[in-house]
């Protein structure tokens, strides 16, 4: 059973990436709704750990609601954190040149 608190963090996170995802594109990528992503990630997190707390404990290594519910949050904003690391991967070079310095010269 260890190797389910190994994976809670991860699980998490990938439910709430999904979740926020779907969430986005259903809004169109409104403007004023990816303001909130960071937040809603956090706040999903947060109710997916008290969830986990609650209904499945031997998937998360919480002592307690609190910590339960913090290790959920961190885990949904671990979620935006790798979407921003996939999106910066991905991104395209739009002609500009690293002059040596770490100063973007377009």
């Amino acid at each position: 059973m260890d190797y389910l608190q190994i994976i809670s963090v991860p699980a998490i996170a990938t439910i709430v990436y999904w979740v926020v995802n779907l969430i986005k594109y259903a809004t169109k990528n409104n403007e004023t709704f990816k303001r909130f992503i960071p937040l809603l990630s956090a706040g999903l997190g947060a109710v997916l750990g008290l969830i986990c707390f609650y209904g499945v404990p031997d998937i998360i290594a919480a002592p307690n609601v609190l910590v339960a519910v913090l290790s959920g949050g961190a885990s949904g904003l671990s979620a935006t954190g790798c979407n921003q690391v996939i999106k910066q991967f991905t991104k395209e070079s739009k002609g500009d040149k690293d002059d040596g310095t770490g100063n973007t010269k377009v």
